[in-house]
C-alpha cells in the first residue's frame, strides 16, 4: 500500500529509451501483486493451469521481464524478508480486505455481474508461498538474479541503488524515497505497457519540498505508513505544513496533542525503520544465460503455457541490446 504522497510528490514522465543499459532493482512483492491483480480473465478469474494452480504471476514475470530485457534494461528482483512486528496490523487489515473482496467477487459472479466481479477480484489477490517460490524458480531459469532481503524488499532495493549496484528502484510506492533510494521508477512492471514510466528523484523531491530526508520521513509518519496509522485527519499537504512549522515529528505530535497510543508507536523507533532499515550487504549479482529447456519444461510441461509464446519470450531475453553488445557482456 505504502505512504500516500501523491499530493506532494510529482514523478516526471520518462521514456523506456532513457532506461536502456540501466540496471533496475525491482520490488518483487509490488510487481507480483500487480501481475496477480491485472493478469486475469474478463470475469476476474486468475490465469490457472489444468490443475487449478494460479499462473498469473508466472505469466507476468516471463513476458514483462523479457520485454524489459529486450529494451536493454537489466532487472534484479528483490523479495521481502520478515516483516517488522509493527507491520502486523497493516498485514491483518490487508488479509481482511482480500477475504471480503473474494466474498463479494463470488457473489457478483453468481449474479452474472462481470464488471463488478472483476473489480473485487483484483482486490482479492494474495501472494502465497507457492507464488513466491514459483516466481524465484522461474527467475533462476531465466538467468535473472534475485535478492532475498532480511526485511523490507523496498529497503533492500533502495540500499542497492545507494550502493551503486542498481541505477533505480522499480516500485509503485513512494516508500522507497523514505528508505533513501536516489531514483525510483514507477509503472515499469505494469503489464501491457498501459502506462508510461515515471521517475522520482529523491534530491529533487527534497529540494522542491524544501525539507530534509528525515523530515520527509516525519511527514510520512504523520500521514500514516505500513508501520503506524498516522495522525487522524492529517494528509500529505497538512503533514508537510506542520513539519515545516514544527521542524520534526516530536514537536508536531506535541502541537497536535496526539498521544503515543493514537500515533501507533515511538516516533524515534518508526523513524529508524526508514532511516536505518534491516538490509543485507552480503549478496552477489550475476545474470546467466537462460535455461531454455528448463523454462519450457516448467512453464509448458508443468503449467500448460503456449510453447510458441514462451519461445518468443526467450528470444527477447537472449536478444542483444541496441548497442549490439555480445551476450557475454550481458550474462
Amino acid at each position: 500500500m505504502g505512504v500516500k504522497f501523491k499530493d506532494i510528490v510529482s514523478p516526471k514522465p520518462i521514456n523506456f529509451e532513457d532506461l536502456n543499459g540501466r540496471t533496475v532493482a525491482i520490488d518483487a512483492a509490488n510487481s507480483i501483486y500487480q501481475f496477480l491483480s491485472s493478469i486475469r480473465q474478463r470475469d476476474g478469474t486468475p490465469l490457472m493451469d489444468e490443475h487449478g494452480r494460479v499462473t498469473s504471476h508466472l505469466s507476468g514475470i516471463l513476458y514483462r521481464t523479457s520485454s524489459l530485457m529486450e529494451k536493454g534494461i537489466k532487472p534484479i528482483y528483490v523479495f521481502d524478508g520478515k516483516s517488522h512486528s509493527l507491520k502486523g496490523e497493516t498485514v491483518s487489515k490487508r488479509i481482511e480486505v482480500r477475504k471480503e473482496s473474494e466474498k463479494k467477487w463470488k457473489e457478483a459472479l453468481g449474479k452474472g455481474d462481470i464488471e463488478e466481479a472483476r473489480k473485487y477480484a483484483v482486490r482479492s489477490s494474495r501472494m502465497s508461498s507457492d507464488v513466491v517460490n514459483g516466481s524465484k524458480k522461474l527467475l533462476e531459469l531465466m538467468g535473472v538474479p534475485y535478492i532475498q532481503s532480511l526485511g523490507e524488499g523496498e529497503a533492500q532495493a533502495s540500499f542497492m541503488v545507494t550502493n551503486g549496484d542498481a541505477w533505480a528502484v522499480a516500485s509503485q510506492d513512494y516508500d522507497c524515497l523514505l528508505f533513501g533510494a536516489p531514483l525510483v521508477v514507477r509503472n515499469l512492471t505494469i503489464s501491457g505497457n498501459l502506462a508510461d514510466p515515471e521517475l522520482m528523484e529523491l534530491d529533487l523531491v527534497l529540494k522542491n519540498l524544501e525539507i530534509t530526508r528525515e523530515q520527509l520521513v516525519d511527514v510520512a509518519l504523520m500521514v500514516g505508513t505500513d508501520f503506524n496509522p498516522g495522525i487522524k485527519g492529517v494528509g500529505a499537504k497538512t503533514g508537510l505544513k506542520l513539519i515545516k512549522q514544527e521542524k520534526d515529528i516530536f514537536s508536531a505530535i506535541e502541537k497536535t496533542k496526539t498521544s503515543l497510543d493514537e500515533f501507533g508507536a515511538d516516533p524515534q523507533l518508526l523513524r529508524e525503520l526508514f532511516l536505518n532499515p534491516e538490509i543485507t550487504r552480503d549478496y552477489k549479482l550475476k545474470w546467466r544465460t537462460p535455461d531454455q529447456e528448463g523454462i519450457i519444461e516448467f512453464l509448458c510441461g508443468e503449467h500448460g503455457f503456449s510453447e510458441e509464446r514462451v519461445f518468443s519470450a526467450i528470444k527477447k531475453i537472449k536478444k542483444m541490446d541496441s548497442a549490439q553488445k555480445s551476450l557475454e557482456d550481458w550474462f
